[in-house]
C-alpha cells in the first residue's frame, strides 16, 4: 500500500464517503514510529500498545482541530509524548511507586521481557534512560533513536531549542556515566 502524503489523508478524513480509508491510512504512515517512541518511554509492550491505542483515538477524535501548520507526525508524536508521560506520572502514583522503586521493576522487565531484544549492550542503555527525568528522557529517545532534528523535538515538546540542547546535553553526560560505572 503506498503511502499519501498528511493533505491527502487528511482529505480522506474530512470525506464522510472516504473517511475509514483516511483512517487506515493514517495508521499505516505513522502507527510504527508512535509506538516506537512511547514504548521506550514506557518499556512494558503491553503498556505501549495501550498508549498507542489512545493516541490514536485521541487524534481521531481531535482531528476537526489539528492545525496544519505542523505536520501530522509532530501532532501524533504530541499527544504520544503527552500520553507517556502522563501514563507514566499515574503509574507512579497509584501504586505510590518510589521513583527508584519504579526503575528497578522496569529494569527487572528489560531484563526479564522475551519483547526486548538487543545485545547487552542495548540493554545497559535502556537501564540507563530509565535513571533519567522522564522529560529528559524523552528528549534523548527523539533526539538519538529518532534522528529529529531539535526543531523538530521543539514543535513536539513545545519547549525552546536551547532547553532541548541542554536537556540532551545533560542526558548524554549522565548515559555516559552511568555506562562508565557498569
Amino acid at each position: 500500500m503506498m503511502s499519501l502524503s498528511d493533505l491527502e489523508i487528511l482529505t480522506l478524513i474530512q470525506n464522510p464517503q472516504t473517511r475509514e480509508k483516511g483512517y487506515r491510512q493514517l495508521l499505516s504512515v505513522y502507527q510504527k514510529r508512535v509506538y516506537s517512541i512511547i514504548r521506550k518511554m514506557v518499556i512494558i509492550h503491553e503498556d505501549a500498545d495501550d498508549i498507542t491505542q489512545n493516541t490514536f483515538i485521541k487524534a481521531f477524535r481531535n482531528l476537526d482541530n489539528f492545525n496544519s501548520n505542523s505536520s501530522l507526525f509532530t501532532w501524533l508524536y504530541r499527544i504520544a509524548t503527552n500520553e507517556s508521560l502522563n501514563f507514566i506520572e499515574k503509574k507512579k502514583r497509584r501504586f505510590f511507586f518510589p521513583i527508584e522503586d519504579h526503575e528497578e521493576v522496569m529494569k527487572n522487565y528489560i531484563d526479564e521481557s522475551y519483547y526486548i531484544d538487543g545485545d547487552e549492550i542495548e540493554k545497559q542503555l535502556q537501564k540507563s534512560l530509565l535513571k533519567l527525568p522522564d522529560k529528559q528522557r524523552l528528549v534523548f529517545n527523539l533526539k538519538y533513536f529518532e534522528d529529529l532534528s531539535y526543531d523538530e523535538i521543539s514543535r513536539i515538546t513545545e519547549t525552546s531549542v536551547g532547553a532541548l540542547k541542554a536537556s540532551y546535553h545533560h542526558a548524554v553526560k549522565k548515559i555516559e556515566n552511568e555506562l562508565k560505572v557498569e
